[in-house]
Parts: structure tokens; C-alpha cells; sequence
């Protein structure tokens, strides 16, 4: 039966190669002459085609099956084959006209089926030889999906524990679509799900995005979703390649919302599990892709997929083979380990930095540090779109370098000892310095650039009155001998000279206390479902299980001693009648009281001092 459809196939591509291109008309004699020539021949052609598309829709609405070799499903790029367009339409038209009378079914997930060696490498790669069922349950139980809270729907919800890096990281580029790209979503056709975005230009924008986080459709998050999967792949694959590793799954299309659809799902993925390499090559099918708009139309079709049970662990996989399985291992500081942590199944630093950055370095500072004999520690090489915050920073058990605190778009995830969350400001200007960061700024550029010690940090005498004269800074004669009398300027005393300097004179002493204050919103969002306080459904059942979303009022004081900062805010708050009465709240007053929590000590790893206050629980960045 198959020789005989290749054959049929094959005989209507060698008729279609072999026919003349038609002619221009001519009189209605001759075309009736030519009719029982060329038609005839063009009918067969197309009665060959048809018959052998009909007889391959029987076989697989009978077989249940699709050859991986060449999933039907899988739009692939390399569709540049010399096969005459006919073919391609006149196959796809009558199948549209048999999908009616057959059972309506599709197949999720075709594609390419890994090789033994590459399924073993990759399943010890993520989880080791000695990984619990509990782990693999946690991994192959958490989906990516919208919460269905109204306060937190613009989030990422998580239901198992372990794959938080993961969504964590997702929910990050997300926000950057929906805060920063709003706008460009709006331009493009609600059913066109190709289109690329205009990247801007962090500081060329003065708009902070909008709080209306409900105001989000469900076609907005979908396609800000597939935008940020598409982009971390690539990301992944060098810019060059996007690997996307589906379940091979047959089910029911469902007319109906999401939830229809997920059930529907659910209920096709019941049974199967992951417990060894031999399983995950069982159903595992990926799809390679160079062009971006080709991934995210395969994405949003198979984005049910991810919805669903197994999604959390599908884009870990399709990560870490749009990277390659030897790029990750050369990545890493010690390949021998999982990047699955044992005992309790939590996401590694490494696929963290790997769905930040490309990379699955295991480091958090720039770039690489030089331990000698030609041996290194990689760190991230460059600034990437969103950052990165660590709890562990505070407690001086790790240094995160700048390019993970300062991205290019105010979003970082934030990790602790046991869980990841996500921290986002709608101003992009939160990154931009004040007017005393960028005096500091400019004094040390002119400071540097009279430092002829190597790096030493102090100048000569004569480079010393150079930079004053630059920069406009008048020391009182007594104060400037003081400074000269050692016959060299160190920085951090000339720093500490200007501070107590006057504004007015080229120094960086203001007695407003506003030159060198910052004042901002933060958000924190715990995606994790948790119960929350005081929230109980009708007729006293269990509390409601829901993310988190915290605005955090934060207060940057200026460097000089935070004693005189709390001082000034006391005066002022005492004094000032009208603000009590108005409720105006002046910048130099923090909005609240000064709290605590440990979100506070990883927020100033990225603004030292930094004074928060929030209404309600406190966020929770476990």
C-alpha cells in the first residue's frame, strides 16, 4: 500500500515537472483541439494526488500514528524542497475536505524522537542517577499557566515545588512584553501570531507602564508568553537555533475556553510519566528552528502542551537542547552534578543564568574570574534583558556583579535559599542615576584620568587642582592645605571632603536632602499558590490558595549618614501640618513607616539604604 501511494506521488511530480507552462489563449478552436492533450493530463495528475493524500488520511486516522520522520503538525523551515506548489494544495484541500467525515483529531507534539544516547545524557543531565519519585512528580506536575486570581492574573501560578526558576524566569520576560511592549501588541491582528517587536531603548522612554494588571486579555498574555519562550530559546541557541520539545499526544479538538481545552488535555496526559530516559525518549518530539516567527507559530499551537502538566520541565528540555547538551556541559563549573538539586528538586543557579543569559554558567558575578594555571570561574558575560537578585548576597555568601543588577529592563528574579520569585518596577528610570550619582560619576571619570599610579586610587597635588578646576569645586583654603599636605589625594578622602561640601560650591552636601534621594514603586510577585490571611470561601472551608503581589513603597537616601536622613524625615513630618491634612506626601518623608523583610535586605544589594514599606502581609520570597 505505501509503495504504491510513493508511486502515485512520485508519477504526479514527474507529470508536473514535465508539463509545458500553460500557453497564452488563442482562438476556441485551437484550445479544444489542445484540450485532449493537456487536460487530460492534468486531470490524471490531480486524480493521482488526491487519491494517494485520501488513502494516507485513512491509514493515519487508522493507525493513530504520525512518522516522526516527517510530522504532518511541525511547520518545518526546510520546506525548500523542489516540489511544485500543486502538490502542497492540493494535499492540504483534501484533507480539509476529509477531516469532516473522518474522527476530528489532532496530533500534539510531532516531531523528531531523540536518540537513546541523547535521551540518557539528557535525563541524567537534569536530574542524576539517583532522583526521587517525588522530584520527577514535581517536575512532571507543574504547567505554565496564567494565574485565574483577578489581583495576580498577569503571573505565572505554581503548584509544585522545584520548578519555580524556571516560571520565575518565564514570568520575568513576560512582564517585559506586557509592561514595556503594550503598546506594539496593540498594532497587530488579534489571529496573526507572527510579527516581530520593535525593541526600544530603556532610556528613551519617559512613560512608566500601567498597574491595570487585570486589564491584560488572555490573547495579550498568550502572545507576551510565546514571545518570551521564543526569545529565551533563541537566546539559548546563540541567536541561531530554537529547539521546542513537546509530548507526543492524539486528542480531540475541543471548541470551548481554556479550561475546556486544558481538561481535554489533561485527560490525553493521563498516565503518562517520566521515570528514566527510556520514557522521556518514549514521548519526547522536538523541533529545530532558525527563523523566529516559524517558532512562535509552532509554540502557540502546541501552547496547550505547555499549559499543561509536564510544561515547567518541556521548556527546561527545549532550553537546554537549543544550547546543545555539550555547550551546557562546558558551561558548567562541575558537570558531574544534576542541575536538578537534590534532596528537594529545586532549579540550579545554572538553569537560571541559562534562561536569563544563554548561558548555563554556574556564577552570578561578571564575566569570568582568572584562578591561574589557565583555570576559570564563569560568570555572566554580558547585560541581559532581566536581572538578578540574591538573598544570599546580604548574607555575604555571594557577589552578583552588575550586569545581573542593572538589565536592561527593571525586572529581576530574586532567589533565596529555596525558592525564586520575581521583583519589577513600571519606571524604567529606577535605574537611571540621580543627580549626585552622576556628579560622583563624572568627579571620578576626572579624578581617574589624573590617577598615574596604576590604579592605585590618589593623584598628585598638581593633577588634584586640575580636576577642581574642571569640575568647578571651591574648598575653603583651610580645607583644600588639609587635603594637599601629604603631598598626594587619596579618592575615598576627597570623597568624603565633598559630601561635607556644599552643593553651592561643587560639592555634594544639599540641605534639601532631595539631590541625592530616590523615590519608587516596587512590585514582588510570588507565584507560588499559598494560602492567604483571613480569606476563607463560604461555609468555613480551607483559605483561598492564590499567588502574591506586594507593591513595596521604597525610600533611597542620599550617602551621607542615614542618622541625618531619619532626622531630617522626623523634622519634617513633625513640622509640616499640611501634610497631614492634605495627605501629600512630601519626597523627602517615606510614604510609611520603615519595615522589614528578608525582600528588603535583596533589594538593597541593588540600592543600598534603601528604606521599603508596604500595606499588608509582607512579601515572602519563600
Amino acid at each position: 500500500m505505501a509503495d504504491q501511494e510513493d508511486e502515485e506521488l512520485q508519477m504526479a511530480l514527474r507529470m508536473s515537472l514535465q508539463s509545458s507552462p500553460p500557453e497564452a489563449k488563442r482562438s476556441k478552436q485551437r484550445e479544444i483541439a489542445e484540450e485532449s492533450v493537456e487536460a487530460r493530463n492534468r486531470r490524471l495528475q490531480r486524480e493521482l494526488m488526491a487519491s494517494a493524500a485520501e488513502k494516507r488520511i485513512r491509514a493515519a486516522a487508522g493507525n493513530k500514528t504520525v512518522s516522526p520522520a516527517k510530522p504532518v503538525c511541525a511547520r518545518e523551515e526546510s520546506r525548500n524542497e523542489s516540489v511544485p506548489m500543486a502538490i502542497t494544495t492540493a494535499t492540504v484541500a483534501k484533507e480539509e475536505m476529509s477531516l469532516p467525515q473522518l474522527e476530528k483529531s489532532r496530533v500534539l507534539g510531532c516531531g523528531e524522537e531523540l536518540s537513546s544516547v541523547d535521551a540518557e545524557q539528557l535525563f541524567l543531565m537534569v536530574f542524576g542517577s539517583c532522583v526521587s519519585k517525588d522530584v520527577l512528580a514535581q517536575w512532571s506536575n507543574q504547567g505554565i499557566r496564567f494565574s485565574s486570581d483577578p489581583e495576580t492574573c498577569m503571573g505565572l501560578v505554581q503548584h509544585e515545588g522545584g520548578p519555580c526558576g524556571v516560571l520565575a524566569t518565564i514570568q520575568a520576560y513576560v512582564l517585559k512584553y506586557l509592561l514595556f511592549f503594550l503598546d506594539d501588541f496593540g498594532k497587530v491582528k488579534v489571529n496573526n501570531p507572527l510579527y516581530n517587536l520593535d525593541q526600544k531603548k530603556i532610556y528613551g522612554s519617559s512613560n512608566a507602564a500601567s498597574n491595570n494588571f487585570a486589564s491584560f486579555t488572555e490573547d495579550i498574555k498568550a502572545r507576551a508568553l510565546v514571545h518570551s519562550m521564543v526569545e529565551i530559546l533563541f537566546l539559548c541557541g546563540s541567536g541561531k537555533r530554537a529547539v521546542i520539545a513537546t509530548i507526543k499526544v492524539q486528542c480531540h479538538d475541543v471548541e470551548g475556553s481554556e479550561a475546556d481545552q486544558h481538561e481535554m488535555l489533561a485527560k490525553a496526559l493521563e498516565g503518562l510519566s517520566i521515570a528514566s530516559a527510556s520514557d522521556l525518549q518514549k514521548i519526547l518530539r522536538v523541533n529545530t528552528y532558525s527563523i523566529q516567527a516559524t517558532a512562535m507559530h509552532h509554540l502557540m499551537e502546541v501552547l496547550p502542551v505547555f499549559r499543561n502538566r509536564m510544561g515547567a520541565m518541556l521548556f527546561l528540555i527545549s532550553a537546554l537542547l537549543s544550547r546543545g547538551l555539550e555547550s551546557v556541559q562546558d558551561d558548567r563549573d562541575d558537570p558531574s552534578l544534576p542541575l536538578v538539586t537534590a534532596p528537594f528538586g529545586h532549579a540550579s543557579q545554572e538553569i537560571v543564568n541559562l534562561l536569563i543569559c544563554g548561558q548555563a554558567v554556574p556564577n552570578v558575578f561578571d564575566g569570568r574570574m582568572d584562578l591561574g594555571g589557565g583555570m576559570f570561574l564563569k560568570g555572566i558575560p554580558m547585560t541581559p534583558e532581566i536581572g538578578f537578585l540574591s538573598l544570599l548576597e546580604s548574607l555575604n555568601l555571594c557577589k552578583v556583579g552588575q550586569h545581573l543588577k542593572c538589565p536592561r529592563w527593571p525586572i529581576w528574579v530574586v532567589g533565596s535559599e529555596s525558592h525564586y520569585t520575581v521583583l519589577f518596577a513600571l519606571d524604567p528610570a529606577v535605574q537611571e542615576e540621580n543627580e549626585l550619582e552622576e556628579r560622583e560619576s563624572r568627579i571620578r571619570r576626572a579624578f581617574d584620568a589624573q590617577d598615574q599610579s596604576g590604579g592605585g586610587g590618589f593623584i598628585s597635588v598638581e593633577g588634584f587642582h586640575q580636576v577642581l578646576r574642571e569640575m568647578n569645586i571651591n574648598f575653603p583654603p583651610e580645607r583644600l592645605d588639609n587635603l594637599c599636605s601629604s603631598g598626594f589625594i587619596v579618592w575615598s578622602e576627597f570623597w568624603q571632603a565633598l559630601l561635607d561640601l556644599d552643593k553651592g560650591l561643587g560639592g555634594l552636601k544639599d540641605s534639601s536632602g532631595l539631590m541625592g534621594k530616590k523615590q519608587f514603586d516596587l512590585y514582588h510577585f510570588n507565584g507560588i499558590a499559598k494560602s492567604v490571611s483571613n480569606g476563607t470561601s463560604a461555609g468555613g472551608e480551607s483559605p483561598l490558595q492564590r499567588p502574591r503581589l506586594c507593591k513595596l513603597s521604597v525610600v533611597v537616601p542620599p550617602r551621607w549618614t542615614q542618622e541625618e536622613f531619619l532626622a531630617d524625615v522626623v523634622s519634617s513630618s513633625s513640622n509640616d501640618s499640611s501634610t497631614r491634612e492634605t495627605g501629600i506626601v512630601e519626597l523627602n518623608q517615606p510614604p510609611q513607616p520603615p519595615q522589614h523583610a528578608p525582600l528588603v535586605d535583596c533589594i538593597r544589594t541593588r540600592w543600598p539604604r534603601a528604606i521599603c514599606s508596604w500595606i499588608g502581609d509582607a512579601p515572602s520570597i519563600v
